[in-house]
């Protein structure tokens, strides 16, 4: 059986349901928004926030999906960097209960976190600590990490830091492995426009993109940023929300009707889709399969708080990607 490699921040969510957006304004945070803080400032926020009830789980894109690849039943290997402290000893354990193979480098530094508030209406406002997980460097990198792998997926927030996302898709292409990259946020392509060019013409093989990341990366409406992205790697997708989403290999375009689904939290989903689609790549399956796992297992985790679900949505989701396949 194949296995994945993920490479991503190391963050711990901290997830709290607020009862009404008031909060939002005390602080200062914009709904919807995602903000970048220091240990103070994620210290004030956690004091306010504190009469709510909070859940815990390991977080981050790529940490996300490599979890979702597990729990799909796939072998698979996370890289990231911790502090030594309570969240980096949390998101290690937590990692290994999921399954998943952890090659965490240790730092002085407090371990990354992410304060996600969900408003009643599913909005979510994201109060990112990166800490010990932005200090992952090319130098902590070897190529027995890739080892024993066959696909490296990478998150897109990653890419700010151009030495280690370029020796890390080197190394990986020297163990023969697949990559894919997750764009993971219009504004962080926009930022690093030329050197993403750069990086997927040269050794990216899949590409992962909403509407808003694939207008940042070609300056085109999604089916014509779908064949643009295309013409740079093997497999593009362009996922656009309600609509679905668009995949293209070579001549073969499909389009993928989403799952209905009652929308609590939208934490995760794009994560989780890349989940399915590689857990449906690595098998062999054709394009639509992959995208139907992918809208599958994505659909299903807006339904819950965070990018979490039990072991008995698991099994349902499971019993149908069985239906699928067959």
């Amino acid at each position: 059986m194949k296995k994945v490699l993920g490479m991503g921040n190391a963050l711990t969510d901290i997830l709290l349901q607020i009862d009404n957006d008031a909060i939002l304004s005390s602080l200062n945070l914009l709904k919807g928004g995602m903000q970048l803080i220091n240990s103070e400032r994620s210290e004030e926020i956690n004091v306010a926030v504190s009469k709510f009830e909070k859940k815990m789980a390991t977080g981050g894109s790529a940490s996300n999906t490599i979890n979702g690849i597990t729990k799909l039943g796939m072998k698979a290997g996370f890289v990231g960097k911790i502090g030594k402290d309570d969240i980096g000893l949390f998101f290690s354990n937590d990692s290994i209960n999921n399954g998943v193979e952890p090659h965490l480098l240790l730092s002085e530094t407090p371990s990354g976190r992410c304060t996600v508030l969900v408003s009643t209406d599913s909005e979510r406002t994201l109060c990112t600590f990166l800490g010990a997980a932005c200090e992952l460097v090319a130098s902590d990198l070897s190529s027995e990490i890739f080892r024993d792998y066959d696909i490296f997926h990478i998150e897109g927030y990653l890419v700010q830091n151009h030495d280690l996302i370029r020796t890390a898709v080197r190394l990986a292409k020297q163990e023969g492995l697949k990559v894919s990259i997750d764009l993971a946020s219009y504004n962080v392509v926009e930022e690093n426009l030329e050197f993403l060019h750069e990086i997927v013409k040269e050794y990216v093989d899949i590409v992962f993109a909403n509407e808003e990341e694939a207008r940042a990366f070609t300056g085109q409406e999604p089916e014509e940023a779908l064949n643009h992205i295309a013409g740079y790697c093997e497999i593009a997708i362009v996922k656009v929300g309600k609509d679905g989403s668009f995949i293209k290999c070579n001549d073969e375009k499909v389009l993928v009707k989403p799952r209905q689904s009652n929308c609590i939290d939208t934490t995760g989903a794009g994560d989780l889709y890349a989940a399915g689609f590689l857990f449906g790549f690595a098998n062999n399956f054709s394009l639509e399969i992959c995208g139907k796992i992918g809208s599958l297992v994505s659909g299903n985790v807006v339904e819950v708080l965070g990018a979490k679900m039990d072991n008995e949505v698991w099994d349902e989701i499971h019993a149908e990607i069985r239906k699928i396949v067959n």
